[in-house]
């Protein structure tokens, strides 16, 4: 029996919650990278151009890391070549000035660095210290904003450590603080092993609040590895955060942090946003239908609850699309 389409049912009025909410799609990144075997380059255009269609306000679309450390995304020039004009303003990860050269030769317009809250994964991530991070990240933001570009930073291990465990909120304040000042327009706190409860999303968003960030400052980005992804996100919701990572399809874990899973799924989070009647702007059937092609690609069903009960639907639009 086909599933038939459905929206969720008219919201009743929650407070207090925003209005409207940015999704920041990290799924052509963060999504593909852990990723065993290589997607094609022409592939992971398609995809971002689906993504971009579907409505998403900001898709990041790869890294400038050296290849030797993450393969999958070892055709970034290319990529972004073939994505053109489509791709300027598509952020990418950039982690030393070496990435920097790459991107401006792009035209680029958005970067994105990446930093830890915690000592181990600096060393066993950046080959740094945590304190060796911020003087290896100051060139690159300082020469980026010279260029004009926009410059977010991602903060991960907020909530725990797969090697120290849990990560006090002060320590985790101090190091997003540091790599929000080096020169950000946003702080991306990041739950990689996705350990976070509610109450400790309420006390961090509150703790960076009361060191002078503002919220609108303030992005969060949450793993699913205990089930907590969409109640972390209620918590931030109603703490005031207005921006939220998320990758279509649920693809996604770190690399360098094997309990890593998969990152919130974008359909599962503008599912829950439109049931609180917060706008999004995304269109959810195509992100689904998005979804749903990518993992033929890949040779796996979608991980998202979501995209599962739209399958049906979303497959018959893969089909009339040409996919």
């Amino acid at each position: 029996m086909r599933t038939p389409t459905v929206v969720p049912a008219t919201p009743a009025p929650v407070a207090p919650m925003p209005d409207r909410v940015t999704i920041y799609e990290v799924g052509p990144r963060d999504g593909l990278q852990n990723e065993k075997a290589l997607v094609p380059t022409e592939v992971k255009a398609e995809f971002v151009r689906r993504l971009l269609q579907a409505g998403l306000p900001v898709v990041e679309a790869t890294s400038f890391v050296h290849p030797t450390w993450v393969p999958q995304l070892a055709d970034a020039a290319e990529l972004m070549t073939m994505l053109g004009d489509a791709g300027r303003d598509c952020p990418v990860l950039v982690p030393n000035d070496r990435g920097l050269d790459r991107a401006l030769e792009l035209g680029v317009r958005h970067i994105a660095i990446f930093g830890s809250a915690t000592e181990t994964f600096a060393q066993k991530n950046l080959n740094r210290s945590l304190d060796e991070q911020f003087a290896m990240f100051e060139p690159t933001v300082r020469r980026a904003r010279e260029h004009g570009l926009d410059v977010r930073a991602y903060v991960s291990m907020c909530f725990g450590d797969p090697w120290e465990g849990g990560v006090p909120v002060a320590q985790v304040v101090e190091v997003g603080k540091r790599l929000f000042d080096l020169g950000a327009s946003q702080l991306s706190l990041g739950d990689t092993i996705g350990v976070g409860t509610a109450g400790h999303v309420t006390a961090l968003v509150r703790a960076f609040v009361e060191a002078g960030m503002g919220l609108d400052q303030l992005a969060m980005h949450f793993h699913d590895t205990y089930g907590q992804a969409l109640a972390n996100t209620y918590a931030a919701l109603q703490a005031g955060v207005t921006t939220y990572d998320a990758s279509a399809g649920g693809l996604g874990g770190c690399p360098y942090a094997k309990s890593a899973t998969g990152n919130l799924a974008t359909e599962d989070l503008v599912w829950m946003l439109h049931g609180l009647g917060i706008e999004t702007g995304v269109d959810l059937e195509e992100v689904a239908a998005a979804s749903v092609w990518m993992a033929g690609h890949l040779g796996r069903p979608s991980p998202s609850a979501v995209v599962r009960a739209l399958a049906p639907a979303s497959s018959a639009g893969a089909a009339q699309s040409g996919a």
